[in-house]
């Protein structure tokens, strides 16, 4: 497994992630043997970096996290690194109703995902979403106070832009900022990716298929189940669809070019973006996990990066990447 640092204060870990939302909440129906066989064979493969947040599945997805940890091989538990998101409240139905960034807030949550993943320590701990009514130093500076404890080794961030970015940085090192980064989604090239690598500090790029989309697999007549996420996405909409499709279509021929598959491409491409760049892979399957760990063997020269670029133009993505409640909490599209 090849690997990668997260920025200048970060651990190392493999150059590909495991994003495990999928496995509890926001697509549908989900399968707990196969998710765990899932990590198991993440795992195997040399994938080091678990990425989760405490409210996938109201903590379904730590406890999912801790069965697979605990039944998997010791020197593949010593080497696991857990990337936990935290702050968002939601209701019993589900619903997101705000985020909570004050310091006592970070202690609460850090201690039941503790709890919940049957550890004495989170590898990178960050909050999902900036809290308006409090400065992201107030609650850096609660996760600094976990560092010193030992309880955290690393503090991240989430979906920030330039300037929360430098406010966090000032109070302690940032190992990375996760954030969605793939070929339908390139703005933090243009101010956020620039403040990041002043500042050294890493990228950890989630939606990096973009949610499917571009995995190549996606087609019109695909049915959602209830509670899809995908269902309310306006990138999953009417001609926005049918737009994005096109878009994989060209992708497509480049990909067959090069004997490989669309999802594969999409990944080796946001890997060819910087060594400072981590893609996490949402796959909840054995059979979609090694098709995109196969991306690390993938190649991109200047003649096949230009062809992607013909392909799928910087901006070319039809409609915005969440709904626009959900967009009004994102820091980094302000």
């Amino acid at each position: 497994m090849q690997t990668r640092t997260l920025g200048d204060n970060g651990p190392r870990t493999s150059a590909l992630g495991l994003g495990c939302m999928g496995m509890s909440a926001l697509y549908g129906e989900t399968d707990r043997a196969e998710s765990v066989a899932t990590i198991h064979a993440a795992l195997d493969a040399g994938v080091t970096l678990l990425d989760t947040g405490d409210f996938y599945g109201m903590g379904h997805n730590e406890l999912l996290i801790n069965e697979a940890l605990r039944t998997a091989p010791a020197a593949h538990r010593e080497q696991a690194l857990t990337s936990v998101k935290f702050g968002a409240l939601r209701t019993v139905d589900g619903r997101f109703i705000g985020y909570d960034g004050r310091p006592e807030a970070v202690q609460n949550f850090a201690a039941y995902s503790l709890q919940r993943l049957g550890t004495d320590h989170i590898d990178v701990y960050r909050i999902a979403r900036l809290d308006p009514a409090v400065p992201i130093e107030e609650t850096v500076g609660a996760i600094a106070d976990l560092v010193q404890a030992g309880h955290v080794r690393h503090i991240g961030l989430s979906e920030v832009g330039a300037d929360t970015i430098r406010k966090a940085a000032s109070v302690a090192p940032i190992s990375d900022l996760q954030i969605e980064y793939s070929l339908l989604s390139r703005d933090i090239e243009e101010q956020i990716l620039p403040a990041c690598r002043e500042l050294g500090i890493g990228v950890t790029a989630y939606g990096v298929l973009s949610r499917g989309l571009i995995s190549g697999n996606w087609s019109r007549e695909r049915q959602l189940s209830q509670g899809d996420f995908r269902t309310m996405s306006p990138r999953f909409s009417g001609d926005n669809l049918d737009r994005n499709l096109a878009l994989v279509e060209a992708l497509r021929d480049v990909a067959e070019s090069k004997g490989v598959t669309v999802a594969q491409t999409a990944v080796a491409w946001v890997l060819s973006r910087g060594e400072d760049i981590v893609p996490l892979v949402g796959a909840r399957t054995r059979e979609r996990l090694a098709e995109s760990l196969s991306a690390l063997d993938v190649t991109l020269d200047a003649h096949d990066l230009d062809a992607i670029e013909r392909a799928v133009p910087a901006g070319s993505a039809a409609g915005d990447r969440y709904p626009a409640a959900q967009m009004a909490h994102l820091d980094s599209e302000k």
